[in-house]
This record gives structure tokens, C-alpha cells and sequence, in this order.
């Protein structure tokens, strides 16, 4: 039997889905673009799964511009990195993967972007969903957040309220058998003010493992996991994963 939430995340705990009432133990992880999910919220994600959760990773954009390297075409650079995060996904137990296929660096949020979430959210039926945080654009004075993880937090927050939750929004889904939904908690990494923290440290080695995937992204060397290892660290020498929590009742 899978281990309650309590018993895997500790003090902090995401809210329970009301079963009676048919909502459903599943997560969605909205990112701009493959390893976002990872760095964001993967340990999150980990001990969902483990706690018999079903977790859904949907990236937005192909990942297209994201190299140095003058021997990769962009094709190539999209084949390879799908490949990463589906790899990294499965190291975390994270059941399945969608690709939008947004262009890489071009990313804005219009009702194309819009309706895409919309729709996965609708397929998917999420208790919660996670995504960048769309205010910053100076993260902590020492990250500018990417005009992608922008386009993309906002988008995906305008789906979870209103737009995945009334009918008349995209009526052409209701034709495809897409029934509105309800998403009731929303979980925002990025953020220059969080008021949620998830200890990780028991799967902290799985996090850095789901980032090592990406090959195409990082040089791994020690310095570079000596550097990740502090970056979640906290003053009392736990792993952690901070969020901006929203709960929804509407």
C-alpha cells in the first residue's frame, strides 16, 4: 500500500484529494521547457509517486535553442532533449510526459498556449498543478527568469482559474468528451515569496539524478553537484523545494 502523504512529506504535506467526491490522487507539472520540471519540482514529484500518486510532466516549448554546441541542428537538439526528460521522468516514477512543441525562446501567452493547457488539464483532471511562477522577472536578485517560464506560468495559472473551469471556455472540447475541471491546489516554484516548503532530502540523490539526465545541458562534473547540492539546501542542512501555495475553493 502507498505511504500517506503525512508519512512522506512530514510537517508540510500537500492537502489530500476528497475521493468521495471524485477528485483524483494525480499532479500535473507544467514547464517551459525539458528540466525546468526537474529543477522545480522534481523531488516534489518523487514523493508523490511514491505515495501512489499518478504525476504528469507537460512541457511547453521543443527545447530548440537550448545549446552552445555548433554540431547540433535545432532538430536534433529536440529529438535529444524530449529524450532527457522522459528518461528523467522515469527515474522519478513520473508516468507520462506531453510535448506542446512551442518554439524555444518565443513562447507568449495567447489563447493557442492557453487552450493547449487548458486542454491537458481537462484530459488529465489534476487535484494539483505546478508551474513557474509568472511575477518575478528578477527572481531573488540573482536569477532573470526566462520570458518562457513567464509566458508559461502565466498561462498555465490562467488555466487552472478560470479557464479549465468553465464550460464556455474552448465549448469545442465539451464536443471531444473534455468536461470542465476543478484543479484545487496550485504550487508555484520561482518565486521571490514562498509560504510552502517540501524536505526532499530523502530524494534529493534522485533529483540531481532526473537533472544528470539532461545531458545535453549540463557538464557534470563535481563542482557542478557540489553546486546543486547547496542551491536546495537549507540553514538547517535539509533539502528543500519552496512554492507559492494557492488553494483553491471556487
Amino acid at each position: 500500500m502507498a505511504a500517506g502523504l503525512e508519512d512522506l512529506f512530514g510537517q508540510e504535506a500537500p492537502a489530500e484529494p476528497d475521493e468521495s467526491a471524485g477528485e483524483l490522487r494525480r499532479a500535473m507539472v507544467v514547464a517551459a521547457h525539458p528540466d525546468d520540471a526537474d529543477f522545480g519540482a522534481a523531488g516534489t514529484a518523487h514523493l508523490l509517486t511514491q505515495a501512489g500518486w499518478e504525476v504528469r510532466y507537460v512541457v511547453a516549448t521543443d527545447g530548440s535553442k537550448g545549446s552552445d554546441d555548433p554540431s547540433l541542428t535545432p532538430d536534433q537538439l529536440v529529438t535529444m532533449r524530449e529524450q532527457e526528460q522522459r528518461d528523467a521522468a522515469d527515474l522519478l516514477g513520473v508516468q507520462s510526459v506531453g510535448f506542446l512543441g512551442f518554439t524555444d525562446g518565443e513562447l507568449v501567452r495567447d489563447l493557442t498556449l492557453l487552450e493547449a493547457i487548458v486542454r491537458e488539464i481537462r484530459a488529465f483532471q489534476p487535484f494539483a498543478v505546478y508551474t513557474h511562477d509568472p511575477e518575478p522577472v528578477i527572481i531573488r536578485n540573482g536569477f532573470v527568469n526566462h520570458s518562457d517560464h513567464r509566458a508559461t506560468g502565466l498561462a498555465t495559472v490562467d488555466a487552472v482559474y478560470p479557464a479549465a473551469r468553465d464550460r464556455l471556455n474552448f465549448p469545442h472540447h465539451l464536443e471531444e468528451g473534455l468536461a470542465p475541471h476543478k484543479v484545487r491546489e496550485l504550487y508555484l516554484w520561482g518565486a521571490n515569496e514562498s509560504n510552502f516548503e517540501v524536505d526532499i532530502t530523502e530524494v534529493v540523490e534522485t533529483k540531481i539524478a532526473s537533472l544528470v539526465a539532461h545531458d545535453s545541458q549540463f557538464d557534470v562534473n563535481d563542482e557542478f553537484l557540489e553546486q546543486i547540492r547547496t542551491f536546495w539546501k537549507n540553514d538547517a542542512g535539509r533539502y528543500v523545494e519552496e512554492f507559492r501555495r494557492i488553494t483553491l475553493f471556487l
